[in-house]
């Protein structure tokens, strides 16, 4: 009888560290949310509609975390990203171009280095997927 208890309770923690794990994670998409609001409020600009609310949510977490870090610098380099993300710059590097291919980001080449930026006006909304 208590070996069967004893497995009853592993599988209850189990359980509940799943359902932990997920308010986790939902409480991240959440704090995401509310700093975009915040940053709407304190400048007149808003994140440009390619980088809007639910598209950074439709976004992976790891390519979420640097597309917002990219919002708050404007335009940088992936060396500048990896200073705030605290990641590797060759890890921010791979998730910048990653959202360049996505379509989300551009990126413009001056002399050896990279910068990583939000279009604010994209010519004929290109960025919606049909």
């Amino acid at each position: 009888m208590t070996v069967y208890k004893g497995r009853l309770e592993g599988k209850s923690a189990r359980i509940l560290e799943k359902i932990k794990e997920g308010l986790d994670r939902l409480n991240e998409k959440i704090d995401v949310m509310i700093e975009i609001q915040r940053h709407n409020r304190k400048e007149s600009q808003t994140i440009p509609d390619v980088l809007d609310v639910m598209t950074l949510l439709s976004l992976p977490d790891h390519l979420r975390k640097t597309a917002v870090t990219l919002c708050r610098l404007g335009q940088a380099t992936a060396d500048e990203v990896a200073g705030q993300t605290k990641r590797a710059r060759a890890v921010e590097s791979g998730y910048l171009n990653q959202l360049v291919i996505m379509g989300y980001l551009k990126k413009e080449r001056r002399g050896r280095k990279a910068y990583f930026y939000v279009e604010k006006e994209a010519e004929g909304n290109t960025w919606e997927k049909s």
